[in-house]
């Protein structure tokens, strides 16, 4: 289980830094436009995310 999640961890890691390693500039301006959004839109950003990441191991899961 511990192997599993640092695996995942590291994965994360390697996916959140391909964009600044590979585009700095179009990064930093996709940060911008989402600070400047309200707080009801990030939510629904985030948790559309949740429900995306959620759905995507549920079915790594069920395949093994």
């Amino acid at each position: 289980m511990s192997q599993t999640f640092w695996l995942a961890v590291g994965l994360v890691l390697i996916l959140e830094g391909l964009g600044p390693l590979l585009a700095p500039r179009g990064w930093r301006e996709l940060i911008r436009q989402l600070s400047s959004q309200n707080d009801q839109t990030l939510r629904r950003i985030g948790g559309c995310l949740v429900v995306a990441g959620s759905v995507i191991a549920y079915i790594m899961f069920t395949q093994l």
